[in-house]
């Protein structure tokens, strides 16, 4: 009897088939594709190489009078004593910022998972009601407090203290619009660190309790390792933002008084307001690498440890 040798696969038919399911699959994603590559992609390439040139308004209409100055622009920008001190402001926002809204919003957020029992929502919703207010709202309020004779100072007048025109003041006017931020970003963070605190084992907390441990050993033994992913997450997010605060100071205070207030965000808008397209583009990159360098930063300090 003579054995018959095994069928080949029909391995044209499923090459077919992949190749469709992969067209199907390109169809399906060419509409984001082209919108990014229009709207997103393109204009961060165009945005690098105008960087690069001496592009202005003027130049608009005679492209081809634009030329290519290399590094000029970003040197030009480090002896800009106006761009130099909106990095400096920049980074007493963030360094001050971020660090008191991660600390504000893990309290709430583990006043909120255990202590606060009763009326639990409603407190959850009033700390997280300033993230979806609109800006204007807000800006409203805030300069009814801050103003000469506004609610602060009014507060301060009671223990006898004469408090200071806020936002005009050169001292306190970044201040308080740190102040502001972190008030105004403290509801996003308490909802991730809840979502945190909820993943943290309770077994673990329950024997840490019979070995005799309290609550700050509980605290910075089991749930500061146990929410390391998630406090990284909240850094980055909340640094990121902070790097490019803009409407604080566009709706509260320009910029001043005297540029105590002015970021490094708004002095790029402005540029681009002037029409010095290629200086603000340089600006927007520095911004860029500066919060590349302090995402980097964070992930070295608060990232998974061996």
């Amino acid at each position: 009897m003579v054995a018959l040798a095994p069928q080949a696969p029909a391995r044209p038919r499923a090459s077919r088939r992949s190749r469709h399911a992969t067209l199907v699959a390109w169809g399906f994603a060419a509409p984001f594709l082209i919108l990014f590559l229009v709207f997103m992609a393109g204009p961060i390439v165009a945005s690098l190489m105008m960087s690069f040139t001496d592009l202005t308004t003027r130049d608009l209409q005679t492209p081809f009078n634009v030329n290519f100055v290399g590094l000029e622009n970003y040197a030009e920008l480090f002896v800009d004593p106006r761009f130099v001190r909106s990095l400096l402001n920049t980074a007493v926002f963030v360094i001050v910022g971020v660090p008191l809204t991660m600390a504000l919003a893990l309290a709430v957020a583990l006043a909120l998972n255990t202590g606060i029992a009763k009326f639990r929502t409603v407190f959850r919703v009033g700390y997280y009601a300033p993230v979806v207010t609109s800006i204007v709202a807000i800006a409203i309020v805030w300069r009814f407090i801050l103003q000469p004779d506004g609610l602060l100072n009014a507060f301060l007048g009671w223990f006898g203290i004469a408090g200071p025109d806020w936002l005009q003041s050169t001292t306190w006017a970044l201040p308080s619009l740190i102040l502001m931020a972190v008030w105004r970003n403290i509801g996003t963070l308490m909802v991730i660190f809840l979502a945190g605190l909820q993943g943290v084992p309770k077994e673990h907390h329950e024997a840490a309790m019979v070995d005799g441990a309290n609550a700050f050993q509980r605290f910075g033994n089991i749930t500061i390792p146990a929410m390391r992913p998630t406090l990284l997450f909240a850094a980055v997010i909340t640094g990121i933002g902070f790097l490019q605060f803009f409407e604080e100071p566009f709706v509260m205070t320009r910029g001043g008084p005297l540029d105590a207030t002015l970021s490094a965000a708004m002095y790029t808008f402005n540029q681009f307001g002037f029409g010095n397209y290629s200086y603000a583009s340089a600006a927007s990159y520095v911004l860029f690498l500066a919060i590349v360098a302090l995402s980097l930063i964070q992930f070295r300090l608060l990232g998974k440890k061996d």
